[in-house]
């Protein structure tokens, strides 16, 4: 069974937790597993706090912003769209994560964070592998990740926060004349036992 809503806010500070308890409640009633809702809860009120306050014009905020939720077999994405002016060229990103994680000797997937420790491990030594053989310049790399703001930085803590609880992310920004960043993350569902809408 699939489950999906799609929320248009005004970027206003009361939405976050509006989208936020909708998540929750979505995922309490599936059947999710409590630690991964808290995760993916944190990490959508992170990327609605950007689109209140970067989402749109300088000055008191206006407008609206998108925020899009599927549950669909073993995952969760999430998607919050704003028509702001986007972001800029340092923080666009795309995570080399796999879409589902390994499965453990039981037959099920994990939490995702040993997938993503695992994955983290093979792509690293992949690259180690890749300039051994190869004679001349490094790797081409792909889309690098935005670096952390300084310590004192009041702002873009956020978007390194999303990245350490999902485990695929994708920063962008929306083709066209609108414009607007657009923050999507998936993350592979663990589900409580006695979960109604479980994956067999």
């Amino acid at each position: 069974m699939s489950i999906w809503w799609s929320l248009h806010l005004r970027r206003e500070a009361a939405s976050v937790p509006l989208a936020r308890r909708l998540l929750i409640g979505t995922m309490e009633t599936a059947g999710v597993d409590p630690e991964v809702s808290y995760d993916l809860s944190l990490a959508l009120t992170e990327a609605c706090a950007n689109a209140v306050e970067h989402g749109g014009e300088t000055g008191p905020p206006t407008g609206e912003y998108r925020v899009t939720a599927y549950l669909d077999g073993e995952k969760c994405r999430i998607e919050v769209a704003d028509s702001g002016p986007g972001l800029p060229p340092g923080r666009v990103f795309a995570s080399g994560a796999s879409t589902l994680a390994p499965r453990t000797p039981q037959g099920r997937r994990d939490d995702g964070r040993r997938g993503r420790r695992t994955r983290r491990r093979a792509r690293t030594e992949a690259v180690r592998g890749r300039r051994q053989s190869r004679p001349q310049g490094p790797p081409p790399s792909p889309s690098p990740a935005p670096t952390p703001p300084p310590e004192t930085s009041e702002s873009g803590r956020g978007l390194c926060l999303i990245r350490e609880l999902a485990d695929d992310v994708h920063f962008g920004n929306k083709p066209g004349r609108d414009g607007g960043a657009v923050i999507s993350f998936d993350k592979i569902l663990k589900w409580r036992e006695d979960a109604p809408l479980m994956v067999s």
